[in-house]
């Protein structure tokens, strides 16, 4: 899940490097690059590319979908902080909807732990003025569709290798953002190909990582390790695109991280 937060930091990074390009472009691209790298290594492994369980293969690559749509949306309208500390809810929204989905047990007590990280995530939200309500819903969008995926993927544990789950992503994705590229579509020029190439090879890399760790580890404690990924957008925002915070933004950040261990604690 470590690994698979940094490659995930660097395809954020990616995505805010190309902003004249539209959010869903960037999807077909990443999508179609994951699409033909998935299918390919399946193959070379002899693995069923169609999997077993199909309907529930496609409502992860429609959840899915629909959560990264969102965020990277957000990750091209407001700093890549703000983007990815409201986008980090997930594993709130995982480990509630783990209760009724993957019938996961939860000490009561972790509740109180997700909330002290739940607050920390509003703290640096709540003071970061380029944020308005608009990009903020749809941020809250984007982590609750994220933390609908991660379940799917959870019980899809005993009956699917990881990369055909990977494989169901784009291939749901591919025809939407097909479709609506038709109408939006910005040609890329130069180094913009480098960086959408380099955005497919970090999401296909992130995807493997956080696939194994759900699928084999407990699903609220791989899900706060995410949480991780705000200290690299910090990281990141500042020293690559200038993107600075007051002294409350970090409050946020030490409640979150701090939600983090305890949360660990009880594991």
């Amino acid at each position: 899940m470590i690994l698979a937060g940094i490659f995930f930091a660097l395809m954020n990074v990616s995505v805010k490097y190309v902003p004249h390009i539209p959010a869903i472009e960037i999807i077909l691209f990443r999508s179609l690059f994951s699409l033909i790298f998935s299918f390919l290594i399946l193959k070379k492994q002899h693995v069923p590319v169609f999997g077993n369980n199909k309907k529930l293969l496609i409502l992860r690559g429609v959840v899915g979908s629909i959560g990264l749509i969102a965020f990277f949306y957000t990750l091209q309208k407001i700093p890549l902080a703000s983007a990815v500390t409201i986008q980090y809810l997930s594993p709130i929204f995982t480990t509630i909807l783990g209760i009724f989905l993957v019938k996961e047990r939860v000490k009561p007590i972790q509740f109180l732990w997700f909330g002290i990280s739940f607050a920390g995530v509003f703290v640096l939200q709540g003071f970061d003025t380029r944020v308005n309500l608009l990009y903020g819903s749809i941020g809250v969008v984007s982590a609750l569709f994220s933390g609908l995926a991660y379940n799917v993927i959870r019980k899809l544990k005993n009956t699917e290798h990881p990369l055909v789950i990977i494989f169901y992503f784009p291939l749901v994705t591919l025809p939407f953002a097909g479709l609506v590229s038709y109408f939006t579509w910005v040609q890329p020029e130069g180094w913009d190909w480098a960086i959408l190439l380099w955005i497919g090879i970090c999401t296909q890399a992130a995807q493997y990582f956080m696939t194994i760790a759900y699928q084999n580890a407990n699903v609220a404690k791989v899900s706060s390790l995410s949480y991780l990924g705000i200290l690299y957008a910090l990281f990141f925002g500042f020293f690559l695109f200038g993107e600075t915070f007051g002294l409350m933004s970090y409050v946020g950040m030490a409640l979150v991280l701090a939600g983090i261990l305890l949360n660990l604690k009880e594991k």
